[in-house]
């Protein structure tokens, strides 16, 4: 017998924020019971951003478990059982990603969620992470970083089971559309620049290249790494994936990288500001090394990838200001919009 939690942004009476523990236990302990062997508890690891992610342990092993923000949620954001389809897709390919182990609907915890492996290794979110790379690690890190990308962009969607998962016919367009409701179910403030923004790239969509499995938020703080090595052991959050543009998803990687430099980013440390790491130019030559893809009219991907961003902090901006959020930094978010946008007309070039 399961029971519902509350979506509320506060803890429960027996777990983290967003996650009643015994409704969850009592769930396992019918569905999967050879999974637990002592008594099962949670630690919240990301909060309020992006999808909450918690460490779950019976004290000998670990899995994690994801579910939407609480509060309010974009629409078409947040689709736990997309992630999951994507990662029992994924798990049979040279695309590192964790097992996934279970899909749950609303009724167990108040909220859809899964739960997959856990991967060992680190996520390298923090500067002081960075810093302790010298230059040899730092290349080889971002090198490792591409070659994952192009493998995820080299897989056919078809004999994967994907084939359904989107249709790359004007996703651009479509995208564009996309953050711009988000933005208007968003908005709490006048953001004139923002909305030009969104015209310029409007009236200027390049012809896609071809389609791919993109991730759509592939970035280095959404990979496990494992140091030792410099590998990449799994790639995590895949709430934006779909069939689209790969000049998008690589646009987005090297904004991340090193396209929020200087705005002291409170979502995760930009290699970009760290002495001994590549710029993202290094990451276009080895993907164009890779793929063998013309990316002369990478301008417009780079505008569009600081629009996405911003939209998407102006929508955090929102449900912090409702108190809907789990965590700290997320005044800075807002900060950063203007600055976002500023950039990404920058990316267009000058215009009137």
């Amino acid at each position: 017998m399961t029971s519902k939690g509350s979506d509320a942004p506060s803890a429960t009476a027996d777990g983290p924020p967003g996650l009643p523990l015994a409704a969850l236990e009592a769930h396992l302990r019918q569905v999967l019971p050879e999974l637990l062997h002592g008594p099962l508890s949670a630690q919240l690891v990301e909060g309020g951003r992006s999808n909450l992610t918690y460490v779950l342990t019976d004290g000998r092993d670990r899995w994690v478990l994801r579910r939407p923000p609480l509060g309010h949620v974009l629409e078409t954001a947040h689709d736990m059982s997309r992630e999951h389809r994507l990662l029992a897709a994924l798990s049979p390919t040279d695309v590192p990603v964790p097992r996934p182990l279970l899909l749950a609907d609303r009724d167990v915890i108040g909220a859809p969620f899964y739960i997959m492996e856990f991967a060992d290794g680190q996520v390298l979110r923090h500067r002081s992470q960075l810093e302790r790379l010298d230059a040899a690690a730092a290349n080889a890190l971002a090198d490792e970083l591409v070659d994952v990308l192009v493998r995820l962009h080299r897989i056919d969607p078809e004999q994967v089971g994907l084939g359904g998962l989107g249709r790359p016919e004007g996703y651009l367009e479509r995208q564009l559309r996309r953050w711009s409701r988000q933005l208007k179910s968003s908005h709490s403030r006048e953001l004139p620049e923002l909305e030009r923004l969104a015209q310029r790239l409007a009236g200027s969509l390049p012809a896609s290249q071809g389609a791919a499995v993109v991730h759509g938020d592939y970035r280095l703080d959404n990979v496990v790494v494992d140091l030792a090595t410099g590998r990449v052991q799994a790639v995590l959050d895949w709430e934006m994936a779909t069939l689209g543009d790969p000049l998008a998803d690589l646009a987005s990687t090297v904004v991340w990288w090193d396209g929020l430099a200087g705005l002291d980013s409170p979502v995760a440390a930009v290699p970009g500001d760290v002495a001994g790491f590549p710029g993202g130019v290094h990451l276009l030559e080895r993907y164009a090394e890779r793929t063998g893809r013309d990316l002369s009219g990478l301008a417009w991907y780079l505008g569009f990838a600081f629009y996405k961003i911003a939209a998407i902090f102006e929508g955090i901006h929102f449900r912090s200001q409702q108190g809907m959020t789990v965590g700290e930094g997320f005044e800075g978010l807002g900060d950063m919009v203007p600055h976002l946008v500023e950039r990404g007309h920058a990316a267009l070039g000058t215009t009137p």
